[in-house]
């Protein structure tokens, strides 16, 4: 059931910064909002929480419309990059701020904010200062105080920007697990695309103020609706094509025939080649009906499971291909011949660059 809705919300400042959007997250979800630096996604959270006024257009919260009443009374929790934290206080009373700003009794919030501690795994640092906490630790803190409060929806502003990469990437791991735990509706904001399919059910694209796809984690990567979301996505291999009238798609490189055979498709096709799916060709192998493309390594780079090879095909079409460290990487110069596994070779529509 749709929890939170969206319809047709505007806002702008100068210049247009959400236009006509119109979205839905069901309860228990989290969403992702996903984005470069402008396109709006921070402004569409901030709408969802009251600290803006939309130009037209409604938030519907529960069925109700919530667009006219203020950011306090809607029971929306808020977390940002920079923490937000009081670095005078305790991790205990950091956690536990909005139960007092509640009014709620001492046993309540103790028994409240004790459980939200043990929750994030701080409980044994309930009374230091926030001053002598890591990063990690200062997040997980701000997690503990925006779900001490039971918020009906908790918004998540570009939460891990500030950490390094070894705690996003733990950090996303237990964020998942502690919302889903709870069976807390949220959004996620940020710009990072590996974030976005790792924490959420659902993701929103945005480009420009406007949603370009809405969709799970694994439909938007192995179906990403044009060529502008493929390469926001980070697929680097996309060559332009003719569908054929048997589903194929003629490129320069060659006719192909990716796993998504469909219908015509109503703009000019691209083809997306992953590069995970190239594997070099063994002469002893049986390579009938397998797709190959030709040509010689231009750059090679070692990413500790894998090489990431760049390849100039002998059409004069520069690919990027991981490919494995045994039983030998090519070298620098070397000529070689790649089969690409149909499951690596998407057909979209070409859409706006």
């Amino acid at each position: 059931m749709a929890v939170l809705e969206l319809v047709n919300l505007s806002k702008r400042y100068r210049h247009p910064a959400v236009r006509e959007i119109s979205l839905t997250v069901e309860s228990g979800d989290v969403l992702c909002l996903l984005g470069p630096s402008g396109c709006g996604k921070t402004t569409l959270l901030r709408l969802v929480a009251g600290l803006e006024k939309p130009d037209a257009g409604e938030v519907m919260f529960e069925g109700r419309s919530i667009t006219h009443i203020p950011p306090h009374r809607r029971n929306f929790g808020l977390m940002f990059q920079d923490f937000a934290l009081f670095p005078h206080k305790t991790v205990f009373d950091n956690v536990a701020f909005g139960l007092v700003m509640q009014n709620q009794s001492p046993e309540r919030i103790k028994v409240r904010a004790d459980r939200m501690l043990a929750l994030v795994g701080l409980t044994d640092l309930a009374h230091r200062t926030v001053t002598d906490l890591s990063g990690g630790e200062k997040q997980r803190v701000a997690l503990a105080r925006s779900l001490a409060p039971q918020p009906k929806l908790l918004m998540l502003d570009e939460p891990l920007g500030a950490l390094d990469r070894f705690l996003r990437e733990r950090l996303l791991v237990d964020i998942r697990s502690i919302l889903k735990r709870l069976g807390m509706t949220a959004i996620f904001v940020t710009h990072d695309q590996s974030e976005a399919l790792a924490v959420s059910d659902r993701v929103a694209v945005m480009r420009n103020g406007r949603i370009v796809q809405a969709d799970s984690p694994e439909n938007l990567y192995n179906r990403p609706v044009g060529q502008w979301i493929a390469r926001f996505l980070g697929f680097q291999n996309i060559v332009k094509g003719e569908q054929t009238p048997d589903g194929g798609i003629d490129t320069p490189l060659g006719l192909f025939y990716p796993s998504n055979r469909c219908k015509k498709m109503r703009s000019p096709a691209c083809l997306i080649l992953r590069p995970e799916g190239a594997r070099l060709v063994d002469r002893h192998a049986d390579r009938k009906g397998l797709a190959e493309i030709a040509g010689k390594v231009t750059t090679r780079l070692f990413n500790g499971q894998s090489y990431r090879v760049g390849v100039a095909s002998k059409e004069g079409i520069d690919l990027v291909f991981d490919l494995p460290c045994a039983p030998s990487p090519p070298l620098v110069g070397q000529d070689i011949q790649l089969i690409l596994m149909p499951s690596s070779m998407v057909m979209i529509e070409k859409g706006n660059e």
